[in-house]
């Protein structure tokens, strides 16, 4: 994603599929490649990932499938994290937070249209449940300490927010970041921001499973892989518990 904090200014119209897919490439590499690498150290947990705590309180299970709205900086990033989550049946990568008119990468890009990058995940609430899905987000998919920027993502794109669809996906998650920030997870307070969701914008196709087609470009390797692995680690096979287990 963009790696200057400077706005991007002076960028042409995309007028092709070509055209954007080159377009998005170089809002990567606006800066050494070397400058890319995640240390693991920026992400200010005091704990070991997989002694990452469930939420205590979660929503009643539902009988049909359900979604939910992350933003935690690059939408490749979070997408490659949540796809492989067992009980997720879709991720698209997309905007929320601005209006129909400024959806779209190029005008996102400039950090002027109050869109975030964001994923609305599509999951089955029988095996996997919303606080799990928050329970990823907090604990390898993002830094939620982190304001407006993501590493060397910087702007008002890139901020840590959670799009809830009613009260209830609203409570839950306020439950939660109090439950975080009173245990002293992180060394820092959780900056995730709560929005009401309006509209969520598909993105671009060529977005769209960026990380699994595109494993060897550079910001991947770099950012979005090491992730991946991170998630691996954290939850292995049975490391997550069944949905509904913290049910309130």
């Amino acid at each position: 994603m963009i790696l200057s904090p400077s706005p991007r200014s002076g960028i042409g119209n995309v007028s092709s599929n070509h055209d954007a897919v080159n377009f998005a490439a170089e809002q990567r590499f606006r800066q050494p490649v070397e400058r890319l690498f995640w240390k693991e150290d920026v992400m200010s947990l005091n704990i070991d990932p997989r002694d990452f705590p469930d939420p205590i309180e979660d929503l009643p299970l539902p009988g049909e499938a359900a979604t939910a709205v992350l933003a935690g900086g690059c939408f490749w990033c979070t997408e490659a994290v949540y796809r492989l989550l067992d009980g997720v049946l879709d991720v698209r990568p997309g905007y929320a937070g601005g209006s129909a008119e400024t959806a779209n990468y190029e005008a996102v890009c400039t950090g002027r249209t109050g869109h975030a990058e964001a994923i609305e995940v599509r999951y089955d609430p029988r095996r996997l449940s919303y606080g799990q899905l928050l329970k990823v987000f907090f604990s390898v998919a993002h830094d939620p300490t982190q304001v407006n920027r993501q590493g060397d993502d910087i702007g008002t794109q890139y901020r840590s927010a959670i799009f809830y669809a009613n009260d209830d996906e609203r409570r839950i998650a306020e439950a939660y970041i109090r439950q975080l920030d009173a245990a002293g997870i992180y060394d820092a307070p959780i900056a995730t921001r709560l929005e009401p969701l309006d509209r969520f914008y598909p993105a671009e196709d060529y977005h769209h499973r960026y990380a699994e087609r595109n494993p060897n470009q550079p910001y991947i390797r770099a950012v979005a892989l090491p992730k991946v692995e991170k998630f691996k680690q954290t939850f292995a096979r049975g490391a997550m518990p069944r949905a509904g287990a913290h049910n309130r």
